[in-house]
């Protein structure tokens, strides 16, 4: 049977060390991973893009890959969005409500009233993210439609994002021949992959730890009640084992994967490592001991720790009753979970991306949490997009690629 477009759903996942296209598929059985594609990212930092030109090289590479994977033409993409540029903000709405009966008009149009915040011209709103609503007083309803009531509030979490950090990664989409259906939140994607729905609503934090940013969600009562990026990452940790240990970045890179360990408790005394030397001088053996005791523990305790500090800023430290899950490629290596319990003093696991099928083995990593969600949340988006009030639905993509045309 022929593959229909509109059953094909495509995460980009563009991240400040790799770049990854998810082909999903609908099908009778659920969703499915039928293509994916990764490439190296040499165009952004910090989860922001500073090189247009590098930057649509890889997405076309990586589009490319998972196309030949999968055997679909990719025109549509779900993108993931991060860096320190990230805000979010609560708020909230009351609408008189007509008829005495809550409509969907109602419910949009007390959601348009809780985006009346002061924003400085240079951010957009990304998402307006219902908490829960009141109707009469009466708090806790978490959908009001056809209830009955004269007074509708709505309590939401709105994220905002810098205008020209969406307007750069829309910009690459369509230089890649790439239509941008929704700018996505990159910890709300990865939700997506790997949280419990009881862990939602027990109250848990999603720390995504990539490459250049950690991204924070704080989930209670099941919806999102604080989002925050610390631009600390990964790539911070190979720069450290590349300048402690005089050694080139991408032989850094590999020395992480290979021989890094978050717990130096967890690695043998009498394990050694071959070192590669920078200037043509000979590769050295050294202690892989001292490599996770002087260099990845530290760094990573010092991330889980402002972590840790950030989950206090936001006041959630006694709520989060599901503890934290840790996901993203800076998680894969061995005893994060637990040296994350060890600091945050919570309990923590590592997330992998779930409900999928197809080539769910492939996609069974940390590192494909983003791009797996992304493909989630299209799903979710496209079956309900009909029923959607208009301000849950990103308008920003109209906002967006109205203002690229006027800047031309």
């Amino acid at each position: 049977m022929a593959r229909r477009s509109s059953d094909i759903i495509v995460g980009l996942d563009i991240g400040t060390t790799k770049i990854a296209a998810i082909v999903g598929e609908m099908t009778e059985n659920g969703l499915d991973i039928i293509g994916v594609g990764t490439q190296p990212a040499r165009g952004l930092k910090k989860g922001v893009i500073v090189n247009i030109d590098t930057t649509v090289t890889a997405i076309r590479q990586a589009v490319a890959e998972a196309e030949g994977m999968s055997g679909c033409e990719v025109s549509q993409v779900y993108v993931g969005i991060a860096g320190g540029h990230i805000k979010g903000v609560n708020s909230t709405g009351t609408v008189a409500v007509k008829d005495k009966e809550v409509r969907a008009s109602d419910v949009a149009k007390v959601l348009e009233l809780t985006r009346a915040i002061a924003l400085p011209v240079d951010r957009h709103i990304l998402h307006v993210l219902p908490q829960e609503y009141q109707i009469d007083g009466q708090d806790g309803v978490r959908e009001p439609l056809g209830m009955c009531g004269v007074r509708l509030e709505a309590r939401v979490h709105i994220v905002t994002a810098a205008a020209a950090a969406t307007q750069n990664i829309i910009k690459c989409c369509t230089r890649a021949d790439l239509e941008v259906l929704d700018i996505v939140l990159e910890p709300l994607a990865s939700g997506e992959a790997v949280l419990e729905e009881d862990e939602k609503g027990l109250g848990v934090a999603l720390v995504d730890i990539g490459g250049g940013t950690t991204d924070i969600a704080i989930f209670i009562d099941g919806s999102v009640a604080h989002t925050s990026v610390i631009p600390i990452g990964g790539h911070q940790l190979t720069n450290d084992i590349a300048f402690g240990l005089r050694t080139p970045p991408h032989e850094a890179e590999t020395i992480k994967h290979r021989w890094g360990c978050a717990m130096a408790s967890m690695v043998s005394d009498d394990e050694t490592i071959e070192v590669a030397s920078v200037g043509g001088r000979a590769p050295r053996i050294l202690s892989r001991q001292m490599l996770c005791r002087d260099i990845i523990q530290p760094r990573l305790e010092e991330l889980f720790d402002v972590v840790k500090k950030e989950i206090a800023r936001l006041g959630c430290e006694d709520m989060l009753a599901s503890g934290a899950v840790i996901t993203g490629g800076a998680t894969q290596l061995p005893g994060m979970a637990e040296l994350g319990e060890e600091i945050l003093g919570i309990p923590v696991r590592l997330g992998i991306p779930k409900g999928v099928g197809g080539l769910a083995e492939v996609v069974k990593s940390p590192r494909f949490s983003t791009g797996v969600g992304l493909v989630q949340y299209g799903a979710a988006q496209q079956g309900v997009s009909r029923e959607a009030p208009a301000p849950v639905r990103a308008g920003i993509i109209g906002r967006v690629r109205k203002a690229i045309s006027n800047a031309f």
